[in-house]
């Protein structure tokens, strides 16, 4: 009967009784290669069902469906440290450096602004000047509910008998992945390897960037308050953490190459721009930054250029860069196994998750042309596990999938742009909806609705099947997750007109839309019950 033995730095394979000499013959040959640790597994099988390499929410959702199908698991996961030092443990992005500490912020944010709201309301608070706000508390308290998620989520690997090895994993062949631990080097075979290491911030290429910028691996565990803050990149993250930290009480510029929420709708994406702007973010249009350069006083000096060449220059306390992200597929060795990138050299074409190589799949931000997304990824790993494990057939859709941008005045949507119906459907075959609205909340404290607005893209013809819903407001991504599922069901306008709402809430303004955009007529309501 087959046995493991582990002598040394090596681990052998073999009968379960040994005789004699063998002990000694065997620690005679352990000495001789003790300088390489390895596996040697005598047999053909593979040791684990399914490798894992990668521990954020795509890995770790299709290593525990795996287990709990049978499977026999392992997860690799090693944070490699943000060029200023910032670290993590398990759960990749989304737990540690994205969207659970970026939602807590946001709602620190959000509160410091009720907080002033509710004056209007009838609380009686000590003046705005006596009311102040402590970043080194809020980062405690992030970082502290981020270290619990890190423990449950060991524990849970643990409890579902999948083995963690915190271990960099790299591909040897399309058979076996090389780890490096704290307790050594070892090879691990599989009969399914996984790929699902996500991605990390990109830099500039510029003087300073990687010495004195941060990058959203660093702002959430940053140890003092972040100060006057020059944000570059207008995506999702940048306007985010301009958002909060704007929210915060921080000074906030967000730098522009070009557009803002590239791939986004861009009239709604103006919106948010727009909103950002009347609660005080500063913009610097189409500029880029040339370099960082850190003064005697401890600010930095950041340098940029426009469009028209003209170089400009400003001291700020926090330089972050929220310019893209990279997947981290070169460190892999993707080569060695046969695994094929795509045209990008970064991300990897895979069929249903499925790469070149039949028995290497990947999950994720690794993926070519696929959202970026948490949720996307712990589905489409949970369903692939079923797959593989369960004799499910079910595919990840990746259409449709929703989605939500938490800045200050939250952005939420699911399905098409405008400017994506118009160019797979052409203008004429398409009907925009739109309306602008007052949410209840705001009329006592007579808060801004000017950047209050939805719209609805649907077919022209027909019951008016609905492509697209795009809304700016309170609570948007409560507001559209429901609507994701009706979109999903073939949602049209007819359907949505003949909905009756719930009143007074501003999820209801989607059922009450009816000025389309052809018709010229002026979107903005009288009243909130119109």
């Amino acid at each position: 009967m087959a046995s493991v033995f582990c002598f040394g730095s090596v681990l052998f394979r073999g009968v379960r009784t040994f005789h004699g000499n063998s002990f000694f013959l065997l620690k005679s040959v352990n000495n001789q290669i003790r300088g390489f640790s390895s596996i040697v597994n005598k047999s053909n099988k593979p040791e684990y069902d399914l490798v894992v390499i990668g521990g954020g929410s795509g890995g770790l959702s299709a290593a525990k469906e795996a287990a709990n199908l049978g499977a026999k698991v392992a997860v690799l996961d090693y944070v490699t440290p943000s060029p200023r030092g910032s670290r993590w443990g398990l759960g990749g992005t989304c737990v540690n450096v994205g969207c659970i500490p970026k939602k807590l912020m946001h709602q620190a944010a959000l509160l410091g602004e009720a907080v002033n709201d509710s004056r209007s309301y009838g609380w009686q608070l000590p003046s705005s000047e006596n009311i102040s706000h402590s970043w080194e508390a809020l980062k405690d308290a992030v970082q502290g509910h981020v270290k619990s998620v890190n423990w449950v989520t060991r524990v849970d690997l643990r409890d579902k008998k999948v083995e963690y090895i915190n271990g960099l994993g790299v591909f040897k062949d399309a058979n076996t992945v090389h780890t490096t631990t704290k307790q050594g080097e070892k090879l691990l075979t599989a009969k399914y390897f996984l790929i699902a290491v996500g991605g990390r911030p990109r830099y500039p290429n510029i003087p300073g960037a990687l010495e004195y910028g941060i990058s959203s691996d660093d702002i959430f565990s940053l140890p003092h308050a972040p100060g006057k803050t020059l944000v570059v990149g207008a995506g999702y993250i940048g306007l985010e953490c301009a958002g909060f930290l704007n929210g915060l009480g921080y000074d906030a510029t967000v730098m522009i190459r070009s557009i803002v929420l590239r791939g986004f709708d861009q009239q709604m994406a103006n919106i948010v721009k727009a909103e950002m702007q009347d609660k005080g973010v500063k913009f610097l249009m189409q500029c880029v930054p040339t370099a960082i350069e850190k003064l005697a006083d401890g600010k930095l000096k950041a340098s940029w250029q426009n469009a028209q060449n003209e170089t400009f220059s400003d001291t700020f306390d926090t330089v972050l860069f929220a310019v893209g992200r990279r997947a981290l597929t070169a460190e892999l060795q993707l080569d060695k196994a046969g695994v094929k990138v795509a045209g990008d050299g970064e991300k990897i074409d895979a069929v249903n998750e499925q790469s070149n190589v039949p028995h290497i799949y990947a999950v994720g931000d690794v993926l070519y042309k696929k959202p970026e997304l948490t949720p996307v990824a712990i589905v489409a790993g949970r369903l692939l596990a079923r797959r593989l494990f369960g004799n499910s057939t079910l595919t990840m859709d990746y259409q449709n999938v929703a989605t939500t941008v938490f800045s200050p005045l939250e952005y939420g949507c699911v399905g098409l742009s405008e400017e994506a119906a118009i160019a797979k459907y052409g203008e004429d075959n398409i009907e925009v909806y739109h309306g602008y609205y007052k949410p209840t909340e705001f009329f006592i404290p007579q808060k801004n609705v000017s950047n209050c607005y939805q719209k609805v893209v649907a077919l022209r013809e027909g019951a008016q099947k609905v492509l697209g819903m795009h809304f700016i407001g309170p609570y948007a991504g409560e507001v559209i997750q429901g609507f994701a599922a009706a979109i999903k069901l073939d949602l049209t306008i007819e359907a949505l007109m003949n909905t009756v709402g719930i009143h007074p809430t501003i999820a209801e303004e989607f059922t009450r839309i009816s000025i389309t955009k052809r018709s010229g007529v002026d979107p903005t309501p009288a009243s909130c019950c119109n």
